[in-house]
Order: C-alpha cells, then structure tokens, then sequence
C-alpha cells in the first residue's frame, strides 16, 4: 500500500539534514522539505545530507568585539544617567545649593557651574554702584568662552532693592541689558542669610559690607578671594584673579 498522499499532492516526510563541520564547529539539525516532481505532481521524500558549520576565527573576534562595545556603550550611558539624576555626586559643597531663578522663580542648583570659574555678585537696584551692573554683563560677555559665570543675587538687606522680582528683571534688562544670570532675592547677612552666603563668609571671613560685594571661586569649588563694592569690574586686581582662575584646567 502507498503512501497517502494529500490533495495538492504532497506526502511523505521533512529531511533531516545534520550540518557537516568542515574545520572546528558544532553541527547544526536542519529540517528541510525535499520535493521532486512526477507528472506534474510533487512528493516529498526523504534524504539525508551532512552539512558542517566552520567557525571562523576573524568572525568570532569581530562578533566579541562588538558584544563588548555594546556592554561598554550600555555602562556608560548608565553611569551618564546616574550622574543626571544625582549632579550632588560631583559637585563642590559649596555649590551644592538651589535657588530660584529671577526671571521665572524656577529653581536652579549652583552644581551646574561645577568646573566654572564663579564671581558672586549680591546687587540692588538703587545704589551708588548699581553701574557696576554694565561692567558685569561685559566681564561676562567677554570671558564667558573661558568658562566664567557671573551669578548676581539681588538683596534688600542695604535697603535699597525694595521692587519684586519681576520688577528687578525687567530693570536690569531694560537698562543694562543684564544676560548673566540672576536669582530672586537673597538674604546675605546675618542670621537669616542664605546658607551659600554664610558659606562665603565662613570661608573668607568677610561678609558683604554692602551692594556689589564680590566671591571669587575657582573651578574646584573654593573660594579664591573676596572685593568690596570699591572693586569694579575693570578692576586690575580682579581681573588678574579672573585671568589666572581661568587658566586653571577643570
């Protein structure tokens, strides 16, 4: 008795075809349909056939090589994102503070000038140096590229910032075209005093006397030295600091 066959035609069963190593390897069982044609009709038989797979050396490294980029690729775009998560992980102590930005009181940490050199400028609006704001917006203008941030804070502690937020903003733009940027009020003396200012003064022992008192700190996070108000921007001794803090690599 034949076999049955199926209405197309087909019968029989699928090969097994065992892959025949030609150098060092590991065979592989391969089923395929074997089909042979007789009077327009097919029929699947059964054959067997060796096959080997060679490994080849050059392949394997290549294929090493990219499975270990990949797990390098996967760690350190691990590590990035940890970074992201917790900047506190690499930032200075003394720049491990937030405040909210002038503009639009959104919070800002300091950690994002890690590496920067930093001038802490408190301001106010009506003062016998408020000019001084136009020579700050130069100064960091002009070495911004180098990698200097000037960070004004805004503080009615000399009674002479009396406007809002939003009021300060739009004179210190309006007037002096101030970019650099600034943050909303600040306390600076006394015991109510932000604690990033009674950070400055615990480190240099000189608290800010009055407006435009100005924190040099270097790209490592320290404090570099202190200017009074008498300081400008133009100053031949603060701009010596700025310089050889700049050249400092981070």
């Amino acid at each position: 008795m034949g076999r049955p066959q199926t209405k197309q035609g087909f019968c029989g069963k699928l090969c097994l075809l065992p892959l025949k190593p030609v150098g060092w390897g590991i065979s592989i069982p391969l089923f395929l349909p074997c089909v042979t044609s007789q009077k327009n009709k097919f029929k699947l038989i059964s054959h067997k056939m060796n096959f080997k797979v060679q490994m080849n050396h050059a392949w394997v490294k290549q294929w090493l090589g990219h499975l270990l980029l990949a797990v390098l690729a996967a760690a350190m775009g691990l590590g990035m994102e940890t970074a992201h998560a917790n900047p506190s992980a690499t930032c200075p102590p003394l720049l491990n503070h937030t405040f909210d930005r002038l503009q639009d009181e959104k919070p800002q940490s300091l950690c994002q000038y890690s590496g920067k050199v930093v001038l802490v400028v408190n301001t106010a609006s009506f003062c016998g140096f408020t000019s001084q704001y136009k020579g700050l917006e130069g100064l960091n203008a002009q070495y911004k590229e180098r990698g200097l941030v000037v960070l004004g804070f805004p503080s009615n502690d000399f009674a002479q910032e009396k406007g809002s937020n939003k009021e300060i903003a739009d004179f210190c733009e309006s007037t002096f075209g101030v970019k650099f940027p600034m943050f909303t009020k600040t306390q600076v003396t006394g015991d109510g005093a932000a604690p990033f200012f009674k950070q400055l003064t615990a480190q240099t022992g000189q608290k800010p006397r009055w407006n435009f008192h100005k924190y040099l700190i270097g790209r490592d996070g320290k404090v570099i030295d202190q200017y009074s108000s008498l300081t400008g921007p133009d100053n031949k001794t603060l701009l010596a600091a700025i310089d050889k803090a700049l050249k400092v690599k981070p």
